[in-house]
């Protein structure tokens, strides 16, 4: 299941930026810096390279990178537990303890708070969790020879999220399933009252009827959109900020920008 955030369009205020090394490097420029090395460690130079190793994207005043370690899953569970428990959802299923091979998390984060997470799940021999209730539905992609895969545990704190913010977490979740992973359809389960927000604002249609979802113990429905489509949608608003659209493809990365994250990713990987 994923939360809507219609309501969470808040611009993020600007957080000045605080060098800050990790302690090896840290170690390194403190001995330098009491000797006099003419060569010691540029804090600036060794902070940005380490902001770059660990973010997928820094951008007006948030980054947004993997959570792959136990730590990060953590504090993503925790913002989902929060996020979820607070609109009445059962919460005992939503852990991000274990790695998952087939699952790829994104978190976004001020200096100082993680605000947003998403769950970008990848077809498998287990299976999506979506199958537990939409098996039938899913089965008739697979059997068309489509790739499927899903987005599972959005949540965003409206304290600190904006459309940019949320459009990034969607354009990088879309970028990691059509770029590195060739995925051609992305499904998600909605509870059907927020149904509305993810068919206006990113173009899903519902292709399974209304079911409960044991996992948070709410109603839910099986949204659906192929990413061909998206690929329209960016390359006709992306980068454009058009007051006149009112999806969210407006605010998604340009075409030199997903080029560019693409290549990073495919580094990282």
């Amino acid at each position: 299941m994923a939360l809507t955030t219609s309501r969470i369009f808040r611009r993020m205020d600007s957080i000045p930026k605080k060098i800050q090394l990790n302690p090896e490097n840290q170690r390194q420029f403190e001995h330098h810096a009491r000797h006099g090395n003419p060569h010691a460690v540029n804090p600036e130079r060794v902070a940005e390279s380490e902001q770059f190793q660990e973010c997928v994207l820094s951008r007006g005043g948030y980054r947004v990178r993997l959570a792959d370690s136990p730590g990060q899953r953590n504090k993503a569970s925790i913002l989902i537990n929060s996020m979820y428990s607070w609109r009445g959802y059962a919460t005992d299923s939503l852990e991000l303890s274990h790695h998952n091979p087939n699952a790829i998390t994104l978190e976004a984060s001020t200096e100082q708070q993680l605000f947003g997470t998403l769950t970008l799940g990848l077809d498998s021999d287990d299976g999506l969790l979506a199958d537990e209730l939409y098996r039938h539905e899913i089965d008739i992609l697979r059997r068309m020879g489509r790739r499927v895969g899903e987005m599972t545990k959005l949540a965003f704190n409206p304290k600190y999220s904006s459309k940019e913010a949320l459009a990034s977490l969607f354009h990088l979740a879309y970028i990691y399933a059509r770029n590195i992973y060739f995925t051609t359809d992305v499904l998600i389960e909605v509870n059907p009252r927020h149904a509305g927000f993810y068919q206006r604002r990113l173009g899903f249609k519902q292709i399974g009827e209304l079911r409960t979802c044991p996992r948070v113990d709410a109603p839910a429905v099986l949204l659906h959109i192929s990413l061909a489509y998206g690929a329209k949608q960016i390359s006709k608003y992306a980068g454009s900020r058009d007051p006149g659209e009112k999806s969210l493809y407006p605010y998604f990365f340009s075409e030199a920008e997903v080029h560019g994250l693409t290549n990073r990713i495919r580094r990282v990987n």
